[in-house]
């Protein structure tokens, strides 16, 4: 059948089927076997075509929307009761894995390298060899931090834990491709990226960081759940302040002399 809303859609449009293609970069065939065999197209191709036309992506091919929860729920490769339940190897597995990107952003993120002893010099040869590593973390001087303290009943043990947490990973300090930031904002979850998979921390009032479930998610093409996360990652990164490696070791647990 074909997709008579595309074609009208073009027909009080500036463009046809050709120039509709040149502006994506695609061959005219494809435009037009998305008309006349009502062809859907990939997600990310089909927001670009409704862009394009000023339109809603939904309206052209309503059964993306069909496709994006199939494909969201996919994502979902199993959840966690507690994070402790999570299989140590599995942290560093992903660890070991990823080629282009490591996130990780907690409060502490303090039981990787105590569980993982390995993962500090795992990070470094990583970021040697071209990975993306971003590490964001609570700044223990602030507000919430404390509040998160007080809420888990841990009251300086959340502060202490960051700088604790600061002491491991001071050995990352300058090392190329390795950024570290400091955040002040409301901890809705803690997310750790590696590459294309994720773990979630999803925190519960009141509860233990450990006793709060995991999600792992392997993202999939035509889903969101994965580039929600993602997305909500960049923008505490965005609003939180760098620090200088003049700056990193006054928040350690333990004052170092450098040489």
């Amino acid at each position: 059948m074909p997709n008579e809303r595309l074609r009208a859609t073009l027909l009080d449009s500036d463009y046809d089927e050709r120039s509709l293609a040149t502006e994506l970069g695609l061959d005219p065939k494809s435009v037009q076997r998305w008309i006349t065999r009502e062809v859907t197209p990939r997600r990310s191709t089909a927001l670009r075509a409704a862009r394009v036309l000023g339109v809603s992506h939904l309206w052209l091919w309503p059964n993306l929307e069909m496709d994006r929860q199939a494909a969201s729920q996919a994502e979902i490769v199993t959840l966690y009761p507690h994070r402790s339940e999570v299989p140590r190897h599995l942290w560093l597995d992903l660890l070991a894995t990823a080629s282009k990107r490591i996130w990780l952003y907690a409060n502490a993120s303090l039981f990787l390298p105590e569980d993982n002893p390995d993962s500090i010099e795992i990070l470094r040869r990583k970021a040697e060899n071209g990975t993306e590593v971003r590490i964001l973390m609570a700044d223990p001087d602030s507000e919430l931090c404390v509040r998160r303290g007080v809420e888990e009943r841990l009251f300086e043990g959340i502060p202490a834990r960051v700088r604790m947490a600061l002491s491991y990973y001071a050995p990352l300090v300058g090392t190329p491709r390795i950024d570290f930031r400091l955040q002040s904002e409301t901890l809705y979850n803690s997310i750790f990226v590696y590459d294309d998979e994720m773990l979630i921390n999803q925190p519960v009032y009141g509860m233990y960081g450990y006793m709060a479930p995991i999600l792992h998610l392997r993202r999939m093409e035509g889903g969101d759940f994965f580039e929600m996360y993602a997305r909500s990652f960049n923008r505490v990164w965005d609003v939180s302040k760098g620090i200088e490696e003049s700056n990193f070791w006054k928040h350690r647990a333990d004052p170092v002399v450098r040489n």
